[in-house]
Formats: structure tokens, C-alpha cells, sequence
């Protein structure tokens, strides 16, 4: 950077007052601006690297981590994030943390988590409009209707939902271990079908999986939706040597036609091991920005669906988040303490030797999948 000085104005909601770009700041962060500079304008650093001292500094302060999503933008995601991952690990992360102070980079249902099983700490999320169209999308009333409707079924709960519908559920489950737990819960209550919610798509995808029927809901992440099976398909007519990985809240077809189908922990573990040349992550767009910085020999294509929740976390309201212990995130003791239950089982499950892949040729058939 050459030394560059100058003055940085907090943005993306946060009301910090200005931070200066010194040469003391330069050094303290060059570690992390190399791992940025072929990610990132040179223009843009002298706004993040004062901004990621403070927060850095803040958090020694304060005893605190930063748990970061993989859709964090790379400037939080290698900048301040003390623990990055997918939405198990992150939960896995809050379990067993001894730090006074939790933030969590992500949205408000992983805050929520972290709540759920840290109750004794303060857990802070940045900003309170970082929602998800998945936790939206089904309510815990709904939730107790379905029981009542098959009372002789397990429910299994992705994580993308509120601690209320938590609460209501058997077990939790994630993308990267869905298959996994509805084999489960399937096993211990002695029956072949199971109600999974509320990502219709995973639901669609998982069933393809397993002999386990399954009833799913209608709810969609607005993200994958968006992605389709003809994209794919015209992607490989422009770039015929790339590696098309997809993440499973896709729509079957885009499974279907891809070479990798995994949670972001699993498309991260495929390019950092197998170094493809090209390829594609049909996922949000933040995760190819984060992979491509530990995977400078592989060249990362779009397309990619921003998530305008995620995207709503910036470094400027971490800092203020930090500064001002806001916003504490609370989640009753009725609901945590059963919601608790429905977490800690899915954690306590023995997790796999490598992040688990969907097998693409059992995600080319047809499967039917009851909707509600």
C-alpha cells in the first residue's frame, strides 16, 4: 500500500466517528491485506484496515469472538472473524467457547443460536434486520399444526429457522448433515418417513438421498431459488472445463446438472483439496471471494445470488456492536431451554470423517416428496 494515510468514515449503519489510516495501522494488518489484495480494490483497504485493528483490539478488550458465516464479505470473513464456517460448525463454535461475548457475523437466527446454547453470554448481532426468507417462511404455530396432523412422525428442523420453531422440533439438522439426521431420527422412532422444514428444495434434494420418505414444507431460500437448471447447462457451453459445485437449497434440476452438490464446508474442502482450474460455486457470492483467497490457483466463475440479509453485516456495525454491547439478543428461557434439546441432539451426532457430499447420481431421479 505504500505507505497511504488518510481517514476512513464507518459505514453500512454504523455511527462510528471517522478512524484514521496510519502507517502503525498498515503494519498491524498487512498480514490480513495480503491475503485480500488479489480480492479486493487497493482503494478499499485504507476504509477496512482501520476499522479491523479496532474490532481486533476490541475483542482482546472485551473477551469476545467473532463467530463469521462463509457468506461474510471477505473483509470480515479474514479480517475479524475468529471462527468461520457453515451454520454447524458456527453452532458447534458457540457450544464450547469459554469468551465472555459472542458476535455473530451472520443473521439473526444464528444469533439466536448462539443464545440457545450459550445462555450465560452476552451474544450481539450487528444488526437486527439481518433476517433470512427461510426462518420467515414457518412459524412455530405452524410448526404444532403439523404435529397435530402426523403426530406420528419425527420433525426435523433445518437450523435456518427461529428458536420458537426450534422448540417445537425433535431435532435440528443443517445441509451438510440432513441425510444424515433424518436416517437417524428414521431409526430411533421406528418409522420411514420424516417431516423435514422448511426449505422445500433440501427437503426435494435429501429424499433423493435416502429411503426415508419425506414430508416437506414450502418454504425457499431466496438465494438458491433463484438458480436454475438451464443456467448450469449454459454455463458449461461457455466454460466446458469447469467444476459446477452446488449448494443443496438449489432446485433439484441445478443438482442434477452439477459435478459437486455440498454445504458451503463441503464446496470449501472440495477446491481447497481437489484445486480444480475453474469453477463455478452455485451458492451466494460472498463464499467464492473467501475460498478464492486460500485457493489463489483456481479460477472462480459467477454466476452467484447475493443475500441482501448477510450483506447487511459490515464492519462498521461490528465496530459499533463491540463498542456499545449492542444488540444483545435474547431468547426466553421456555423456548431456549426446548429449542436447546432440538440443537444439542443434531450436535451430539458423530460427525463425519469429510464434510458429506450428495451423490449426483441418485440426485438425478425422481423422488416424491409430500408437500404441506
Amino acid at each position: 500500500m505504500n505507505g497511504m494515510a488518510g481517514h476512513m468514515t464507518a459505514n453500512g449503519g454504523g455511527d462510528s466517528a471517522p478512524l484514521a489510516f496510519t502507517p502503525e495501522i498498515e503494519a498491524e494488518t498487512a498480514p490480513v491485506w495480503e491475503r485480500l489484495r488479489a480480492r479486493m480494490p487497493a482503494v478499499e483497504w485504507p476504509i477496512h484496515a482501520p476499522l479491523i485493528a479496532a474490532i481486533n483490539r476490541l475483542k482482546r478488550a472485551k473477551h469476545a469472538v467473532i463467530l463469521g458465516h462463509n457468506y461474510m464479505t471477505p473483509e470480515i470473513f479474514h479480517g475479524v472473524a475468529d471462527f468461520v464456517g457453515d451454520s454447524l460448525s458456527l453452532a458447534r463454535e458457540a457450544a464450547r467457547t469459554d469468551a465472555r461475548i459472542i458476535v455473530q457475523a451472520g443473521v439473526l437466527f444464528m444469533a439466536e443460536t448462539s443464545k440457545v446454547l450459550s445462555p450465560d453470554k452476552t451474544v450481539l448481532i450487528p444488526d437486527l434486520q439481518a433476517g433470512c426468507s427461510l426462518a420467515t417462511s414457518i412459524t412455530a404455530a405452524d410448526v404444532r399444526l403439523i404435529r397435530s396432523r402426523y403426530p406420528d412422525l419425527p420433525v426435523v428442523t433445518y437450523v435456518n429457522t427461529t428458536a420458537d420453531v426450534k422448540a417445537e422440533t425433535d431435532i435440528c439438522c443443517t445441509s451438510g448433515n440432513a441425510v444424515q439426521v433424518v436416517e437417524h431420527i428414521a431409526r430411533e422412532w421406528g418409522v420411514n418417513r420424516v417431516v423435514l422444514l422448511p426449505d422445500e428444495f433440501l427437503a426435494r434434494n435429501v429424499a433423493r438421498q435416502t429411503s426415508v420418505q419425506i414430508v416437506a414444507w414450502a418454504g425457499r431460500c431466496e438465494v438458491h431459488e433463484r438458480f436454475t437448471g438451464r443456467e448450469i447447462d449454459e454455463l458449461r457451453v461457455m466454460y466446458p472445463h469447469a467444476q459446477v459445485l452446488a449448494h443443496p437449497e438449489c432446485p433439484p434440476d441445478v443438482l442434477a446438472a452439477s459435478d459437486f452438490a455440498g454445504s458451503t464446508a463441503a464446496m470449501t474442502d472440495y477446491v481447497t483439496r481437489l484445486k480444480p482450474r475453474q469453477v463455478v460455486l452455485v451458492t451466494e457470492c460472498a463464499m467464492a471471494d473467501n475460498v478464492a483467497a486460500e485457493s489463489p490457483e483456481t479460477e472462480f466463475l459467477r454466476p452467484c445470488n447475493l443475500c441482501p440479509h448477510m450483506k447487511r453485516i459490515t464492519l462498521a456495525n461490528i465496530y459499533d456492536a463491540l463498542r456499545h454491547d449492542r444488540y444483545c439478543v435474547e431468547v426466553a428461557s421456555s423456548v431456549a431451554s426446548r429449542a436447546r434439546l432440538a440443537v444439542q441432539r443434531m450436535i451430539d451426532l458423530p460427525p463425519p470423517p469429510a464434510p458429506a457430499r450428495y451423490d449426483l447420481v441418485k440426485a438425478r431421479y425422481h423422488v416424491n416428496v409430500e408437500l404441506i
